[in-house]
């Protein structure tokens, strides 16, 4: 990790660590840390963001335990510096060595059960500006994958492309807030431009008044939302999504959106199914019949779209398929009565 990159540290601060590292070695523990750093540039709000930033992770302590602990630690460490200092004789010093005494400090530590996944993360995005030890999404995302219709990666594959046909498409889009910027109407109304981050990146959502109205509730930083919109395409601009309508992604949502898609696709392939005309041939003519096989041979082609089975009787044949219009049915019909032709 970047020290240089951690709110609140400083490029003094790095300086001091780095070059203590490079002329003592690696640092061994918390303790040791804030033993050797003790007197640098390295004051505790510089500490503070590298523990919520997880530069001292590798150590034995959890990171609640460290926010919990580090100002006691570091006022030992300094009262114990300025009695040395004073000449006084202190409870470290009997029998020991200089080594044996800061081996054998005492420190109080406040031991708490580790920040859950969303809280460590949270603290990252707020020191570093980005996830280190995971994304709050990474779990969901064979839900999101499930509900959204389009991701950041594929949005920018369209800027790319420059494809302005798809200006206005219908879109469901789902991340987590970055950030939001509210503005007034000049009907003196609120509106909204968020930033919001997928698996993939982030990108920009408007959010109109009549929308913000309707979800403001939940336009909060880091909450994770279903945005229902259109794709905004401009020229030498990054692609947007104008909202509709924002909803909070949770289980209820999943399982509502899981429901519409499969209703959905229920219909699609309701629409997909072959047809199939059936002609009752029972009781026409043999002119009729001669007059019918040679309205099938003629309609029969590349661009076929309904099969076609004659009734004879009880008995019900296969007999091709043919390219069928309103035109082409009424032609059917025509030949062998309107009576005797099904869709």
């Amino acid at each position: 990790m970047d020290f240089g990159s951690v709110k609140n540290v400083g490029v003094a601060a790095v300086d001091s660590i780095v070059k203590e590292r490079k002329e003592n070695g690696e640092f061994k523990s918390f303790t040791d840390f804030c033993e050797r750093m003790q007197g640098e540039a390295v004051n505790k709000k510089c500490i503070e963001s590298l523990i919520k930033a997880g530069a001292f992770d590798e150590f034995e302590q959890t990171r609640s335990t460290l926010l919990a602990s580090f100002e006691t630690i570091l006022d030992t460490i300094n009262d114990t510096s300025r009695k040395t200092m004073q000449g006084q004789v202190t409870m470290f010093d009997l029998g020991k060595t200089e080594d044996e005494k800061i081996e054998n400090m005492k420190y109080k530590f406040t031991t708490l059960k580790e920040f859950d996944e969303k809280e460590l993360l949270s603290m990252e995005k707020e020191m570093l500006g980005i996830y280190i030890s995971g994304h709050p999404l990474d779990k969901l995302r064979s839900k999101i994958e499930a509900v959204s219709t389009i991701n950041t990666l594929q949005m920018l594959q369209i800027s790319e492309r420059e494809d302005l046909g798809l200006d206005g498409k219908q879109v469901k889009y789902v991340g987590i807030i970055n950030s939001i910027k509210k503005k007034y109407t000049k009907r003196n109304t609120l509106m909204a431009f968020m930033s919001v981050e997928d698996l993939y990146g982030s990108t920009e959502i408007i959010v109109f008044d009549s929308c913000f109205s309707k979800a403001q509730h939940i336009l909060l930083e880091e909450n994770i939302v279903l945005i229902d919109g259109r794709l905004s395409i401009r020229e030498d601009e990054p692609v947007k999504i104008v909202a509709n309508n924002i909803t909070e992604f949770n289980e209820n949502v999943v399982n509502q959106n899981f429901k519409e898609s499969k209703r959905a696709t229920h219909i699609e392939k309701q629409k997909e199914k072959p047809k199939l005309l059936t002609i009752n041939i029972t009781n026409i003519s043999e002119e009729q019949k001669d007059k019918l096989r040679g309205a099938i041979r003629f309609f029969s082609g590349d661009r076929n779209n309904i099969a076609v089975s004659v009734q004879d009787g009880e008995k019900i044949l296969p007999c091709g398929a043919i390219y069928l219009t309103q035109e082409i049915l009424n032609a059917f019909r025509e030949i062998v009565g309107q009576e005797n032709i099904n869709i």
